[in-house]
């Protein structure tokens, strides 16, 4: 049962130098959950809880503000993580986690994983604080590019982020309307819709039913 669990583990940056076996006690005391697509795992504020590790699936962390604009801070997929923060400050949690699809997860509880990591400080200990030391400086880029860099430059990145390589072409496979766009750069969606139509028509982008083609590369500015 937990075999899946350890393979996924052993695949995320802050447990991939831990040896197995330290890894492995830490994999058996998980259980997995299915989420449906939409459902709000956390809550930004609920308690501390769970360490949660995405078998298979996609989230999107975000936050709200009190006008009800939401802004992305990332898109998580199978072999991420989640929930780390409160596991270590008993803070509540700092941003809110829905399901972009059906997700399975791998939870692991904060009283289990504290005391994981306190049998293992050397092997264990050191490779959460470089995972963690990764997440802010992840966290502080998207900040600076919120703070610094225009609408435009902001979804250029997202796209490219966004897109993968098929068939020597730059393409985005998943679903993404112009409002998770927006979101996801902290913009209107009538900004990003008018845009969009623009690369669109500049012939830099194709979209095809549910795919985005990126046909060549973006300008630099709009």
């Amino acid at each position: 049962m937990h075999l899946d669990i350890l393979t996924c583990l052993k695949q995320i940056p802050p447990f991939a130098e831990v040896p197995e076996k330290v890894l492995a006690s830490l994999a058996e005391s998980a259980t997995k959950r299915n989420f449906p697509k939409n459902s709000l795992i956390i809550s930004e504020g609920d308690a501390a809880g769970p360490l949660f590790i995405i078998l298979s699936g996609k989230v999107r962390v975000f936050l709200d503000s009190e006008s009800g604009k939401s802004v992305t801070l990332s898109i998580q997929k199978s072999g991420s993580y989640f929930g780390e923060l409160s596991l270590l400050d008993d803070e509540p949690r700092s941003a809110s986690i829905i399901t972009l699809e059906p997700t399975l997860c791998a939870l692991i509880p904060k009283q289990v994983f504290a005391k994981w990591l306190l049998q293992h400080p050397e092997e264990a200990a050191f490779g959460v604080m470089r995972g963690l030391t990764r997440r802010v400086r992840t966290l502080t880029n998207n900040v600076r590019g919120l703070a610094l860099n225009d609408v435009y430059t902001r979804l250029a990145k997202t796209l490219h982020e966004l897109a993968t390589v098929d068939n020597d072409e730059l393409v985005i496979k998943d679903k993404i309307s112009h409002q998770d766009l927006a979101n996801h750069v902290g913009s209107s969606r009538e900004m990003i819709s008018k845009i969009m139509k623009d690369l669109s028509t500049g012939g830099y982008l194709s979209i095809q039913g549910r795919t985005i083609h990126i046909l060549k590369p973006l300008p630099t500015a709009w």
